[in-house]
């Protein structure tokens, strides 16, 4: 199986996936045997996956996904999507979660990307009723999962570029958050942009590609406030402001809850991108300021 060349540029991001990558040929080839499965297209590739268009052994179509095996946020990715069991989500046939294999319904390559954005955020906000249901106990939590995210925030404030307020707030209410029942509970799926959502035969647009969590379904909003940013250009802050008032208004989600957690969302990725430089010991590059920018603006225009 050929790696697509975007894909191997992964191996800047450490040894773990440099590993990962090494191995990953041979793992999908052996899952492509092993399943009775016959590749019947070019692979395709997300930020840290690879997917293979299949034939199955009964001539049904579908895709083979293999994931990198060093993230947390992906390994329970086979326990949403069986619960969700296709009601707004692409449909799981069949899983070996040690290999991060998933055989999956095919869908078509249409995304939300060339809707009208506030489109978009009315079809994102109508999957969160089908997808946001009780949560199975073995999912992870997100007030778990919150807690150590910011101690390891705290540790870190003095050397982040970011406004210190902004810093403080998210600290301030992801606390309160961690403590507050209403953090867990509900199956969330972590990563629910425009890109993550496909056109499908049996139903208009379906969800794929899960980060799951038991959480907070206002947990949910920010992805769509950070992606198509281009577009945004010239009226920004107006524009974000728009896009999260169309979102929460259609969902019906509380105005200030979901604010809240777009600042402490947007306030960790800057935290994350700080923490994957120094692991590599090196300096910000410049894709990496741009997202930082990118996260203070929208943290910055969803506030009063």
């Amino acid at each position: 199986m050929r790696i697509p060349a975007e894909l191997d540029a992964q191996r800047r991001l450490g040894a773990d996936w440099a590993r990962w990558l090494d191995g990953l040929s041979a793992r999908t080839d052996a899952l492509l045997g092993e399943w009775r499965l016959v590749a019947v297209g070019e692979p395709m590739h997300g930020y840290a996956s690879i997917v293979v268009p299949v034939r199955t052994d009964d001539g049904g179509e579908a895709v083979l996904k293999v994931g990198f095996d060093g993230s947390v946020d992906t390994e329970q990715e086979h326990l949403a999507l069986q619960y969700w069991a296709g009601d707004g989500a692409v449909r799981l046939f069949r899983a070996d979660p040690a290999r991060r294999a998933l055989l999956l319904e095919r869908l078509t390559t249409r995304d939300l990307s060339d809707e009208w954005d506030l489109y978009a955020c009315e079809v994102v906000a109508q999957l969160y009723s089908r997808l946001h249901r009780p949560a199975p106990p073995r999912l992870r939590r997100l007030s778990d999962a919150l807690r150590g995210w910011l101690d390891a925030m705290a540790a870190d404030a003095s050397h982040m570029p970011v406004p210190r307020r902004l810093i403080d707030r998210a600290l301030a209410h992801g606390r309160d958050f961690t403590a507050d029942p209403a953090c867990d509970g509900r199956i969330i799926h972590g990563d629910l942009h425009y890109e993550n959502v496909l056109a499908a035969e049996r139903s208009p647009w379906l969800a794929i590609d899960p980060q799951p969590l038991s959480g907070d379904p206002h947990f949910e909003v920010a992805p769509l406030l950070w992606n198509r940013w281009e577009e945004m250009v010239g009226y920004l802050a107006p524009s974000i402001r728009r896009r999260f008032d169309t979102v929460v208004n259609a969902a019906m989600l509380d105005e200030d809850r979901a604010r809240e957690w777009v600042v402490i969302r947007m306030v960790l990725n800057v935290h994350w991108a700080v923490q994957d430089a120094a692991r590599m010991n090196r300096s910000l590059d410049d894709g990496e300021r741009d997202w930082i920018t990118r996260c203070i603006s929208v943290a910055k225009a969803v506030q009063r």
